[in-house]
């Protein structure tokens, strides 16, 4: 048929979670929460490691980075969907859809990539603690960070590139809580195969070469940590390792399960129960994740704490005895 015949959409309404208004200030009132609390945990963590110079390391930088991910992947999601429960049209333009698409991928891919450079880090740091420096020296760590930013953004504009090919016609109602591209796929009324199969050979490359680097690394680090004659050694070992590898197997599981898996067996009320614990969850936990498990944090917040309580108390003027 010739698209001349279309009305073509330049908007889309997202349907959200539910249409029963009874539920829209409940799960307003649960997903502000988490995003405050997502906001606060992921800020709050940048701020620390900028404040606090022993957390200058590779490992801290890593971890900074990811927080701010976290932070760009929930406020991408997160602000939209709180809106749309008091909308009654819950419109997003065409434009607005594909940046939203574009930041949400950004930090998905980059996200993926500082992971594994965090698993990377950590084999350096336990099975070469003599050459850690050299293996993860700071002009490689500025190097890894740069190309994690770089991929990011190259993957990006690749999935928007390709769905700017498409034309959105007939419905315009995205089953949806934010503009993911499964969603606007069945929208088209062209044949998104290409954009599907380049959906699948980036995304799973990515989690691949991602996934055998922590999982090689993962690999040395437990046959070292084996090895290790100290049960303290061991313990503290494991407990470092512990947080990532958590954050790591959420993240990979939910990505795996949406992006990965055939297009056929996709269905729309599976999409959103995963996608909110992707874009709401994970952003969530992360920062509690590495900061209740890890002994330096907590250390640098009571440090910092215990600063400003000092200068609180040095500012309180005491008075003049006779």
């Amino acid at each position: 048929m010739n698209k001349d015949n279309y009305s073509m959409t330049t908007e889309f309404t997202l349907t959200g979670f539910t249409d029963r208004p009874e539920l829209q200030p409940i799960l307003f009132i649960v997903f502000f929460a988490v995003y405050l609390i997502t906001m606060v945990g992921n800020l709050g963590l940048v701020v620390l490691i900028y404040m606090e110079r022993r957390l200058h390391t590779t490992m801290y930088i890593f971890l900074c980075n990811l927080a701010l991910m976290d932070f760009c992947c929930s406020s991408t999601v997160t602000p939209k969907m709180l809106e749309n429960f008091f909308s009654e049209d819950r419109i997003i333009s065409l434009y607005g859809c594909m940046a939203q698409f574009y930041f949400f991928c950004f930090a998905e891919t980059a996200d993926l990539i500082l992971l594994a450079s965090m698993a990377y880090d950590r084999y350096a740091a336990i099975c070469s603690p003599l050459q850690y420096h050299t293996k993860m020296s700071k002009k490689l760590c500025v190097q890894m960070n740069a190309w994690t930013y770089l991929a990011g953004n190259v993957h990006s504009m690749i999935h928007i590139g390709l769905l700017f090919r498409l034309t959105f016609c007939s419905s315009h109602e995205i089953s949806h809580f934010f503009c993911d591209v499964f969603p606007l796929f069945r929208l088209s009324c062209a044949d998104p195969f290409i954009n599907e199969l380049i959906i699948h050979i980036f995304t799973g490359s990515f989690l691949s070469f991602t996934l055998a680097i922590v999982l090689i690394s993962y690999f040395y680090i437990l046959f070292t940590i084996f090895k290790m004659k100290s049960k303290e050694g061991r313990g503290k070992a494991l407990s470092t390792c512990a947080s990532h590898f958590i954050s790591v197997s959420i993240l990979y599981v939910s990505l795996l399960f949406v992006y990965v898996q055939p297009s056929s067996s996709k269905e729309e009320d599976k999409d959103i129960p995963v996608a909110v614990f992707y874009t709401q969850v994970i952003p969530l936990l992360n920062p509690f994740i590495y900061s209740l498990r890890n002994k330096e944090v907590i250390n640098a917040v009571k440090r910092i704490m215990k600063n400003k309580s000092q200068n609180i108390l040095k500012q309180i003027p005491v008075p003049a005895t006779n």
